[in-house]
């Protein structure tokens, strides 16, 4: 896997079928199963499988509290954040299945490379964006749902602070309310930052794995790329819980009321 960008396989109508939306859609439609089994195997008295299932959530839900501070609030932001680690875990240990990145189609004729059928989802840079935008732009719309719009909003453009610190003909609360509306508009550049932050750090960290495991693979075919691949594992372990313990963060904070109406609320 050397190109950059993902590579186009076929073409359905005008849409181009990536090699790495081959992987993501391989992977929804795992989850997707393993859903609807969990699903149909439930039971009043737990089995082993189900045991172990609800096990696995409980110990998230636990890690989830030491976030949020508040099993109901954990119970809420199960749904995303859980479904975006096993999602990310899942698209980042496809890539160290056999035939990843060295089955692929002769394109171009003679003198041309292999275009792989197969390429890690999370190395495309346009799925981590748009996981990256849904993560930020849904800790927004839950803030507005918790907190109402204005009370939300108020996060960033102060205006209701500005018009209070006004209405006071005080200078000092004026001149206080003026910075912390300057404060606010670099909170929205924040907002960006997290967004280019989750999206390049999952990239660059997978993309660059499998670029390592090819050129190791490449040298030495056999035994050497296995302490890499081992290392790739736990690399997939870590980067899928940073974006989806960094995804509740942002939610958790989204729904926190601001510390000077929080205090009044207590």
């Amino acid at each position: 896997m050397s190109a950059l960008a993902p590579e186009p396989i076929l073409h359905v109508g005008s849409f181009p079928v990536t090699n790495a939306y081959i992987n993501s859609t391989i992977a929804v439609v795992v989850l997707i199963v393993a859903a609807f089994f969990i699903r149909m195997t439930l039971r009043d008295i737990p089995g082993r499988f189900q045991s172990a299932v609800e096990s696995l959530i409980e110990w998230l839900l636990g890690m989830f509290d030491q976030v949020t501070g508040d099993r109901g609030r954990s119970k809420k932001f199960l749904p995303l954040v859980g479904t975006l680690f096993f999602f990310i875990l899942l698209s980042n240990w496809m890539g160290l299945l056999p035939g990843t990145g060295s089955i692929g189609l002769t394109t171009g004729g003679e003198g041309h490379g292999l275009t792989s059928i197969l390429r890690p989802a999370t190395s495309d840079l346009n799925l981590t964006l748009a996981m990256a935008v849904v993560s930020v732009l849904f800790s927004h719309i839950l803030g507005i749902v918790t907190l109402g719009f204005f009370t939300h909003a108020n996060k960033f453009i102060q205006l209701g602070t500005l018009w209070k610190a006004l209405k006071s003909l005080n200078p000092v609360n004026v001149l206080v309310a003026l910075v912390e509306m300057v404060v606010g508009v670099i909170e929205i550049f924040s907002e960006i930052a997290k967004v280019v932050s989750l999206s390049l750090r999952l990239f660059g960290n997978i993309f660059a794995g499998e670029v390592l495991i090819t050129v190791i693979a490449g040298l030495v075919a056999f035994i050497l790329p296995i302490p890499f691949m081992l290392l790739e594992i736990i690399v997939g372990i870590v980067q899928a819980s940073v974006f989806a313990l960094l995804t509740l963060v942002y939610l958790t904070v989204s729904t926190n009321l601001p510390h000077g109406e929080e205090a009044t609320a207590h």
